[in-house]
């Protein structure tokens, strides 16, 4: 579970710090040594003077070039902390350095897990530019918490993280940075929150569990949310014919959660939706996917979508925005959606457009300017984007521009795809107005053409096919993706920022 760490922002001699880890965040360069051997960099030459030398010693014979992910350790006596870590930050450019910020956070997480330390500091051996300094505490921050969090509800026993405080040295200090590491803070517990949903099993996350979640989310932040879950009778009574054929497919009643936030000064004006795909397990139907390559044992992130987007929920309800608004079947059969479109089902495992379709006009109807909808929809999306890049699809332009710079933020990788109308001719249908599924080609693209027949004209719309960065293959766990963009981009909407 989440535990909550204090971070607070210093400008103090690191050499009068006390406490159990003193992290020096190192680049490649901030290692180079002049011609008497003895370290460039002031920081590193200082603390080098103060052990003898024992530093630099250390740090050759190790091999420690700063390289990202690096680390390497003293155990000290005589001093105010007991070990002394040098931490990677490797080279970085503009556009990944939130990136390689938090990757220091999640190296001194992993230093101090191993220590068992209950107090870390973390200084750069060279500090960003002035402009920078805030988002570079802000991201060491992040990737602190969420280095440390490990899931282990589902483990009968596991070594508990002791970290409690750590302090962020030399890039300021103040109500501003301060300000900023409690909104980093806010960010991990929604990402965190998103991860836990992701990787509870189909078994423990039911789709009632999930309104339940969301239930939660309402009644800790009642000052701003409100949530209304719509059981399988009230959906047919909006007659979503599309989103029931899916539900059809399992033994679990549906739910369908819509949780509204209105600002604590009640001033709202824009309304946006966020719209997250929530299958708590592939119900694929007749066209289910089964064999090797298939990852049908990993269908519980299926609802990854509505994982970031309660993330986000969570984060929403603990900062408080002052504006925003939001939100088994067989080949053949033909399903109606409620706004009266007809779609034939030619692929029952194309089955989260389905949901998202009823969704989308829900959402439009709710009278928004903006939509965001997000699923782990395609593979083909992971075909072309790998497994860490999200694609995006929107006509939007202003749109695409806003999800970009929330997401150059966020640090989360997104890349825009193109949405070309005349793909649509794969999609439609001789005995319905359109298919479910088109051909192999352009999967990603075509699912996305599906969608955009369900938003109003009137409103802008962008979709997030996430169904590679939603999971992390090599350390068998969700990753949170969506949940800091999402809030990044509902607060570039908002006066807060």
């Amino acid at each position: 579970m989440e535990s909550r760490i204090t971070f607070s922002a210093k400008d103090i001699d690191i050499a009068e710090w006390k406490g159990d880890v003193l992290a020096v965040a190192v680049s490649e360069k901030d290692m180079s040594k002049g011609s008497d051997s003895k370290f460039e960099n002031l920081i590193l030459k200082m603390l080098d003077d103060k052990l003898g030398g024992l530093l630099s010693e250390s740090s050759t014979e190790e091999d420690f070039k700063g390289k990202p992910g690096q680390s390497t350790v003293l155990r000290l006596h005589g001093l105010g902390f007991k070990r002394l870590s040098l931490v990677g930050l490797g080279p970085y450019s503009p556009s990944s350095a939130t990136t390689a910020y938090k990757s220091i956070g999640e190296t001194v997480a992993a230093v101090a897990k191993t220590a068992q330390a209950s107090n870390a500091a973390i200084v750069l051996a060279s500090k960003p530019s002035e402009d920078f300094k805030v988002y570079a505490a802000s991201a060491i921050a992040s990737g602190t918490v969420l280095g440390l969090y490990e899931d282990i509800r589902f483990k009968s026993e596991s070594k508990k993280a002791l970290l409690k405080s750590v302090d962020i040295i030399g890039l300021g200090s103040g109500a501003e940075i301060d300000e900023k590491l409690k909104y980093a803070s806010n960010i991990c517990s929604g990402v965190i929150f998103g991860k836990e949903l992701v990787n509870a099993p189909a078994n423990v996350l039911t789709p009632g569990v999930l309104a339940e979640e969301a239930s939660k989310i309402a009644l800790s932040y009642s000052d701003v949310f409100t949530a209304k879950i719509f059981d399988a009778e009230q959906c047919k009574e909006m007659k979503m014919g599309s989103y029931l054929a899916v539900a059809a497919a399992s033994s679990n009643p549906p739910h369908f959660i819509h949780l509204c936030y209105k600002p604590p000064d009640g001033n709202v004006k824009i309304k946006l939706a966020i719209v997250g795909k929530g299958l708590t397990f592939d119900s694929g139907g007749y066209n289910i996917k089964a064999g090797p390559g298939s990852s049908i044992e990993l269908m519980k992130f299926d609802m990854g979508g509505s994982a970031a987007t309660f993330g986000a929920a969570k984060a929403i309800g603990q900062i408080k925005p002052r504006e925003w608004s939001g939100t088994g079947m067989r080949p053949g059969d033909i399903v109606t959606a409620s706004n009266g479109k007809t779609i034939e089902v030619n692929n029952t495992d194309a089955e989260g457009r389905l949901t998202l379709a009823d969704a989308l006009v829900y959402a439009c109807n709710q009278g928004v300017e903006k939509v965001v909808d997000l699923a782990t929809l395609t593979g083909a999306c992971v075909v072309a984007l790998g497994p860490s890049i999200a694609g995006y699809f929107t006509p939007s332009d202003e749109l695409a521009k806003e999800i970009c710079s929330a997401s150059e933020v966020s640090g989360e990788k997104f890349w825009r795809m193109p949405l070309e109308d005349s793909y649509w001719e794969s999609m439609k249908s001789s005995v319905a107005d359109m298919l479910n599924a088109g051909g192999r080609a352009g999967g990603a693209m075509t699912a996305a053409l599906f969608l955009k027949q369900f938003v109003d004209e009137k409103v802008q719309w962008l979709h997030i096919d996430m169904a590679g960065p939603v999971w992390n293959e090599k350390k068998r766990t969700s990753t949170g993706f969506g949940v800091s963009t999402l809030v990044e981009w509902v607060l570039k909407n908002s006066s807060q920022k």
